[in-house]
């Protein structure tokens, strides 16, 4: 079975939208592309860090599907990363009202033995020195190294960032953020700026309307899948993540065609993501519901037309 190793937050968050609101529930990048990623024929890890406080049956959680949580690193009298946030009426915009780093301040990722020969690392959004030091401990050079950052690096940690984008092969940033790291309004624009900075595949989500992957000169697009209801997309950027680097850790097949299917299952798993709080659907989520949307997808995007 390929290895797949992720490297991210696990975490606590409290999320408000306009449907309602949790207390403190389960969150964290690498909980979402881990339980994502579960969906596939591959062997995980999850590098991070808890305190204490952090539920053992969360942990049991990720264990039940098959992720090895040995780099999950408990510091005993620590408080774990806590995230709160409130979204507004369209869902897109969003204010963060509580960032609390506790143990993430001082973590040092630790990747376990046995995955330091992993096909694929994904290295979900942390600061760019900590997802260095993961490539920096691998044994073997992975097949597909896949990095994920947001616009707050862009702002405190650009050199460092930049750095950690000259070593990987694809990354997955927002339309907003691939904006900001190039300088360009234009998306294509802003895709061949980034590729300069190293990565062979850019990949561009653009929330409820799709995301685009581009190799060089050559664009593929993938729809978000039209739902009646979209609860809460917490989470839904790692979801992606997850089915996207785990789909290409199960096929063993990095090309940009193999990668066509990649973003459709991504964009497939973050469409059950949004449909309840946190992690709730992933966690309740089965196979055939998965095959079954997969089949809207195809019924979505397939057409014949004579030319």
């Amino acid at each position: 079975m390929n290895k797949l190793l992720i490297v991210g937050t696990v975490a606590f968050d409290a999320i408000e939208t306009p449907f309602g609101k949790t207390d403190k529930i389960l969150g964290g990048a690498a909980t979402y592309i881990g339980i994502s990623a579960s969906f596939f024929n591959v062997k995980s890890a999850i590098v991070s860090v808890v305190g204490d406080d952090f539920p053992q049956e969360y942990l049991d959680l990720l264990t039940a599907r098959n992720i090895d949580i040995s780099g999950i690193e408990v510091v005993n009298g620590g408080k774990t990363f806590f995230w709160s946030g409130l979204y507004h009426n369209d869902l897109n915009s969003r204010d963060t009202l509580v960032t609390e780093l506790n143990v993430l301040a001082d973590f040092q990722p630790k990747v376990p033995q046995d995955f330091k020969n992993a096909e694929v690392v994904m290295l979900g959004n942390l600061h760019p020195l900590v997802q260095s030091s993961v490539l920096d401990q691998m044994e073997t050079k992975p097949k597909l190294v896949v990095l994920d950052t947001m616009n707050f690096w862009m702002d405190c940690a650009l050199p460092e960032l930049l750095d950690i984008i000259k070593r990987v092969d694809v990354i997955t940033i927002n339309d907003e953020e691939a904006r900001q790291l190039s300088g360009e309004y234009s998306l294509v624009k802003a895709a061949a700026k980034i590729h300069e900075l190293g990565p062979k595949y850019v990949v561009i989500k653009k929330g409820e309307h799709g995301a685009l992957i581009f190799h060089g000169k050559e664009i593929f697009f993938a729809p978000a899948l039209p739902l009646e209801e979209v609860f809460d997309p917490t989470g839904a950027g790692d979801t992606f993540a997850g089915g996207f680097s785990g789909f290409i850790a199960q096929s063993e097949n990095v090309s940009f065609e193999n990668m066509k299917n990649a973003i459709i299952y991504g964009s497939n798993l973050a469409s059950f993501c949004v449909e309840k709080f946190g992690t709730e659907r992933m966690i309740d989520l089965d196979e055939k519901e998965v095959v079954s949307r997969l089949k809207q997808f195809k019924s979505l995007t397939q057409f014949d037309i004579e030319l």
